[in-house]
């Protein structure tokens, strides 16, 4: 009688090759994480650079160059000009107050309102015309193939019509209508992989739709809303063309002001890089706080 013995099954921990396979994913990580995160190490850099600096390219401080003040003593923030009164720096906290009420405001109407929208066509049947849902899903999808300048005209002459020019009302609007879209289709996605038989159990419970819809539904796509408010709380904050259009004096955001550290004395990059990463700074923080809603919100829709 033969008996037949079987290799022991090796530890995969202990195979070459999953430690080589292991090495070259981090390393491919590793070199992703350098080339999204140099930007931000650029501007925070180039933000305590003088001229000199900025034209030779110098990277490294304390090596490369010595860090100065001079971008931040620019905007009032150096820790010299912080506590003294400076017309830069209430200019830019007014600035980032009014990027922060009119982003805030547009997204979290653009997911209220794009969430609903979604719902119902995730859910029910539509015909309007010949159109039928995913008509009506692409016709909402199409409104971000037309350039923002062809609607600036039409936009300039209503808003002046209505008054709404220079006011934060009027840039409120205008985002939630831009970043609607993008708000339906991702929250679309999101309620079609819910089951519809969660739904129906409710309703046999004696709930309404309205009811089944904010205590069953509503709580499974908390990471998906959380993901489309981060998304458009980005799009709405870095947005220029209409903000320098369609504002003035008392509604204009920081991207605008930005814009402007560009004169006839050629770019002050020191104070724009420092101005630049205070304006980032808020959503790196939120993008922080808030990476597991980010994450569950782009996975919520891979399987149903």
């Amino acid at each position: 009688m033969t008996q037949v013995f079987h290799d022991a099954p090796v530890d995969r921990a202990f195979r070459p090759e999953w430690h080589t396979s292991r090495l070259v994913v981090y390393a491919v990580l590793l070199i992703w994480a350098v080339i999204c995160l140099f930007p931000i190490y650029w501007t925070l850099t180039t933000s305590f650079k003088i001229a000199p600096n900025v034209m030779k390219g110098d990277m490294i401080p304390w090596v490369d160059y010595q860090p100065k003040w001079l971008g931040w003593r620019a905007l009032g923030l150096s820790p010299d000009t912080i506590f003294t009164e400076s017309t830069v720096r209430a200019e830019f906290f007014k600035r980032f107050t009014n990027s922060v009420i009119v982003s805030v405001v547009s997204s979290c109407l653009a997911v209220i309102l794009g969430s609903l929208a979604a719902y119902g066509l995730s859910r029910f049947s539509f015909k309007f015309l010949w159109m039928r849902n995913s008509d009506i899903s692409f016709f909402f999808l199409s409104q971000l193939i037309l350039p923002p300048v062809v609607l600036a005209l039409p936009f300039l002459v209503l808003y002046k019509e209505l008054a709404l020019l220079d006011t934060r009302v009027g840039l409120i609007l205008l985002y939630t209508l831009s970043v609607l879209p993008i708000v339906i289709w991702i929250m679309r996605d999101q309620f079609s992989s819910i089951p519809t038989e969660l739904e129906e159990a409710a309703l046999v419970d004696g709930l309404s739709i309205w009811g089944a819809f904010a205590t069953i539904i509503l709580p499974i796509a908390l990471p998906g809303m959380a993901a489309a408010f981060i998304l458009s709380l980005v799009l709405t904050w870095n947005e220029y063309f209409f903000a320098a259009l369609l504002t003035s004096t008392y509604s204009n955001t920081l991207p605008v002001m930005v814009a402007s550290q560009t004169g006839s004395q050629g770019i002050s990059w020191w104070s724009m890089a420092a101005l630049s990463f205070a304006a980032i700074l808020p959503l790196i923080i939120i993008g922080i706080f808030l990476e597991r809603f980010i994450i569950k919100g782009m996975a919520a829709g891979a399987v149903k």
